[in-house]
């Protein structure tokens, strides 16, 4: 066998050796197209920087909790903004008082640190300046059924929340409170209304 073969055999397992590492485990886990793009794309570019992230399918109304490595920590229902839409309103007031239009999940790459809202509460702040956050469900009006809509099969109804991502506490305690609630993490929240393709080639061109 010549050096050039040889050469190209190793180069060959290199690759395959780094397509391995870079592909997610999602484990026995459903998950749709979008979210195995997504979590494909950040491991193969190395996007998170070696830090947990987290993947929102808006459209399927689930979130998928990565360690750094690519395995899945857990996934789960979530609950989201009321109204559809990729843009966050940048309107800084209490989020009891934005109007449905404005109770949005926007779309995008975010940069989370673990922190506490104004009650004291621990959550995960996506985007401070827009009081986006990762929390727990907490109690609510009975006719908002929102434990309701979190185990409801359909992502139909998971539109309830002022804009922030809602899970489960057992899930938050058990999840996203050791993954992503002790450091820093990287959260991407995938687009509905837009080609999830699109966002990633746009955190492309922002890196140039």
């Amino acid at each position: 066998m010549s050096g050039r073969v040889r050469l190209l055999l190793a180069a060959c397992g290199w690759l395959c050796a780094a397509a391995c590492q870079a592909a997610p485990d999602f484990a026995a886990e459903r998950a749709s197209g979008d979210a195995r793009y997504a979590a494909a794309w950040v491991l193969a570019g190395a996007d998170n920087q070696d830090l947990p992230f987290a993947v929102v399918d808006k459209r399927d109304a689930r979130i998928y909790v990565f360690e750094a490595s690519g395995r899945l920590a857990g996934a789960s229902a979530v609950l989201l903004g009321v109204t559809p839409g990729d843009f966050s309103v940048g309107i800084d007031r209490p989020p009891a008082s934005l109007t449905l239009a404005e109770r949005t999940t926007p779309a995008g790459r975010f940069d989370a640190r673990p922190g506490r809202n104004d009650r004291g509460e621990d959550i995960v702040w996506i985007d401070y300046a827009s009081s986006l956050a990762i929390h727990r469900l907490r109690p609510a009006p009975l006719q908002e059924r929102r434990p309701a809509r979190l185990a409801s099969p359909s992502p139909d109804d998971n539109r309830i929340s002022a804009g922030c991502i809602v899970v489960p506490v057992a899930f938050y305690e058990a999840v996203v409170a050791p993954t992503l609630g002790s450091g820093r993490s990287v959260v991407y929240v995938l687009p509905e209304l837009h080609p999830v393709s699109g966002m990633f080639e746009a955190i492309d061109l922002s890196l140039l």
